[in-house]
């Protein structure tokens, strides 16, 4: 059934309050460092101090006889996983990488790798343990950088990574884990039709999702194996399936249970913690807490990769883009697994291109595995197409935003990474940013204006969720997801929606791997599609079985019931003349009509759709210091159906203020010797709230007619764009082009004193 009629819609598309907002802001709400045991022991992990390392020995003997100290687990205690074994059903990592990520084996591969954990009866004691510990490590030369990486001569991280993707496959081991590559038309001939051909280069450093709350679990293993474990992570059954497999244990023994998360933005789609944790407990017979410091948070996971991206694009003087061309590098860290497939799609994916070519490659090298960051891969390759195709617009003369129309994606249009576009509205946003007040309002000195568009494929996927019916009438509503962009509320509301009932009647639940079907991790912009097709199926569900319970009642037949406006009538004058049933009055009989209301659905989610963006930036750049103010900022997205608009306005606000956060100041430093020097909020800055203005948001509805409310993704197109957006304005106000992020004060200025004395002799 659909429900794409906006106008007969109540509840969907308002703006009730958050159900889980009174917790959270009195403090009660638990996160993952809350939970508490009887007996609780605390963990904490040893890790490298070298960026690359042979570990010759581990002699943890000291630590044990501390009193206090109840058990010390290395790589020793960790089952042997073969080099390929990946995890069905949970997220595409391999197990063999995420055990020695969890815990060194035979190598320490970046600064702040973990190589031994312990647990004592207080974290002072415990932290004492682990000076206890003994490791003699073989320093081995490393390597930091992606282009450094790739060359021939580098140092190897893994022996048995042999670049896939490469015909004839290579006999050499190299960093170089995969090579990709996407392609339409003939690059080449589109290159000789070109009258205007341009190359740039273009560099990203690490940046950090940046939670606030840090990885903490508790976790608990009884003596015949049934465990729990308490975590903050963005999906439980990930949690469960990748402990179960590096630790050995029986997944049917296993019950994870989610906490509230302070924060993911994909970078707790991974573990860390939890197989530590559940060694030390089974060790120990007690159980285990370990919460990370800050400082462990920046060591020792994921933040995205670092990049450079050559962008290469050919066009007629009329704008028309007749050829494109980007070669992506980017780093995986430690281990493969770098967004860069990402990239190579979503760069070039806002562009109705005839030829184009992207290819990609997943390079190795020391600092902490890569996670994924709200639209993994997309930011980075997209600051660069967008950033070439402004540096285009400017080459012919052509206005930044009349360039999209040109060439923009629109129905009809084949991309590069294949499909035909069906039902997109990336043309609607270039049309709005054309009207919006932003681009009519003059500009005074040193500022400038930059536009930049932004695309994300969105996911779908496996999803539970049950609806029942309580004894008063009341709902609840149970999903298997995380909640952390708002999917509670929205759950509830289509829910509520179906059922014709108010918002403050259905009480939705985050259900643990014991209460809900399997679902998939949330990410990918997947929750409100995937699972608002399983709580809406399984809200009709529920009508369904009231409208038959109603017919008890009545004693008619269901054909003969209809169901409105939360209440059961007859469909008409023939089927008798009876009051309205609402739920409560369904519940009260529910005993003796059949038992209780009920309906569990399971699906994998298909029919996504993609997201389009278009945003506005404004800057002003102080010649003397090289700070860049953002004066006014309005992001412009396809959302399909905002559920609660609310939300979805928030999601495109703090998109955005990530994207200014990773355009103008985040970025990882290390020393010659590849260690981190900034692992703190005071070194690694984050934009704050006098950084930012109040974002402007548009939202265009074009509804993805594959959802019953015509919901899209809207989590993380709005991160794409900020950063190109944010240089295509510094451009125009400066006429300087920077191409390395961040665009820091520092760099900033140096670009502009260089550009004085050129510019006092071209005057």
């Amino acid at each position: 059934m659909s429900y794409l009629d906006k106008d007969a819609l109540k509840i969907v598309g308002t703006r009730p309050i958050r159900p889980d907002g009174v917790d959270k802001v009195t403090g009660r709400a638990n996160f993952g460092a809350d939970m508490t045991m009887p007996g609780m022991l605390w963990g904490k992990i040893k890790r490298s101090p070298h960026a690359h390392a042979r570990i010759i020995s581990i002699n943890t003997d000291k630590a044990m006889a501390l009193p206090g100290v109840k058990a010390v687990t290395t790589r020793a205690d960790f089952p042997d996983i073969p080099p390929d074994r990946r995890v069905i059903g949970a997220a595409p990592h391999n197990l063999w990488d995420l055990s020695r990520n969890c815990m060194a084996t035979g190598k320490a591969l970046y600064e702040g790798h973990a190589v031994a954990a312990v647990a004592a009866v207080s974290p002072a004691i415990a932290e004492q343990a682990l000076d206890l510990i003994e490791v003699e490590y073989e320093v081995l030369p490393h390597v930091m950088d992606v282009e450094a990486a790739m060359a021939p001569d580098a140092p190897v991280l893994d022996d048995n990574i042999f670049t896939s993707g490469v015909e004839p496959r290579p006999t050499k081991p190299s960093n170089v884990a995969k090579m990709v590559r996407f392609a339409i038309g003939d690059v080449e001939a589109g290159f000789r039709e070109a009258e205007v051909v341009i190359e740039r280069r273009y560099t990203t450093k690490p940046v950090h999702q940046a939670y606030i709350e840090p990885h903490a679990c508790v976790v608990s293993v009884a003596a015949d194996g049934q465990t729990t474990i308490w975590s903050s992570s963005q999906g439980q059954f990930m949690v469960r399936a990748y402990t179960s497999r590096i630790c050995g244990g029986d997944i049917a023994n296993i019950r994870a249970i989610p906490a509230e998360i302070g924060g993911g933005f994909g970078g707790k789609t991974i573990i860390y913690l939890e197989p530590v944790a559940y060694m030390l407990s089974k060790k120990s017979g007690r159980p285990v807490k370990i919460v990370m410091s800050r400082e462990e948070v920046f060591r020792g996971t994921g933040p995205t990769s670092a990049a450079v991206v050559e962008v290469k694009l050919g066009a007629k003087k009329n704008g028309r883009i007749t050829a494109a061309k980007a070669v992506l590098k980017y780093q995986a860290g430690a281990f493969p697994g770098s967004p860069v497939q990402q990239g190579c799609i979503c760069g070039l994916a806002v562009y109705d291109l005839p030829n184009a070519e992207a290819i990609g490659y997943d390079v190795l090298c020391n600092r902490p595995k890569v996670a994924a960051y709200r639209a993994p891969g997309a930011p980075i390759g997209s600051f660069a197409v967008e950033s070439c195709v402004d540096e285009l617009a400017r080459e012919l003369g052509i206005d930044p935003l009349k360039m999209r129309e040109i060439n923009g994606a629109k129905d009809g249009a084949k991309a590069t990474h294949g499909p035909t576009w069906n039902n997109i509205g990336y043309m609607k946003t270039v049309e709005a940013a054309k009207a919006h007040p932003q681009c009519n309002v003059p500009l005074g000195p040193n500022q400038g204006r930059g536009i930049a568009s932004g695309y994300w494929h969105n996911a779908g996927g496996e999803s539970s969720a049950a609806c029942h019916i309580n004894e008063d009438g009341t709902v609840t509503v149970t999903e298997g997801h995380p909640d952390i962009g708002g999917s509670r509320a929205s759950m509830a509301m289509m829910v509520a929606e179906v059922l014709g009932v108010p918002f403050e009647s259905v009480r939705p639940v985050v259900g643990d791997t014991t209460s809900i079907g399997f679902s998939a991790s949330t990410g990918g912009s997947r929750v409100t599609f995937a699972g608002g097709m399983a709580v809406t199926q399984a809200a009709q569900k529920v009508v369904e079985e009231l409208k038959k319970r109603a017919a008890v009642i009545w004693d008619i037949s269901p054909e003969a019931v209809e169901w409105k406006d939360g209440k059961a009538f007859p469909a008409g004058a023939n089927a008798g003349s009876f009051e309205p049933l609402d739920l409560a009055g369904i519940a009260a009989k529910a005993a003796r009509t059949g038992g209780p209301i009920s309906a569990e659905v399971q699906i994998n989610a298909q029919g996504q759709a993609p997201g389009f963006t278009t945003h506005i930036c404004d800057v002003e750049v102080d010649r003397e210091t090289g700070h860049v103010k953002i004066l006014r900022y309005t992001a412009i997205q396809d959302v399909g159906r905002a559920i609660h608009p609310s939300y979805v306005e928030g999601q495109m606000q703090g998109g955005v203020a990530q994207g200014v956060g990773w355009a103008l100041s985040e970025e990882y430093i290390y020393d010659k010797d590849g260690r981190l020097e900034n692992p703190g909020f005071l070194d690694y800055r984050v934009p704050v709230a006098s950084d930012m203005p109040m974002i402007d948001t548009v939202l265009i509805e074009v509804p993805n007619p594959r959802h019953p409310f015509g919901a899209r993704g809207c989590g993380e197109v709005p991160i794409v764009p900020p950063m190109a957006a944010v240089a295509n304005a510094i451009a125009d106000a400066t006429g300087i082009r920077l191409r390395d992020l961040p665009m820091s004060p520092p760099r900033l200025l140096a670009a502009l004193d260089q550009s004085e004395p050129m510019r006092a002799a071209a005057e």
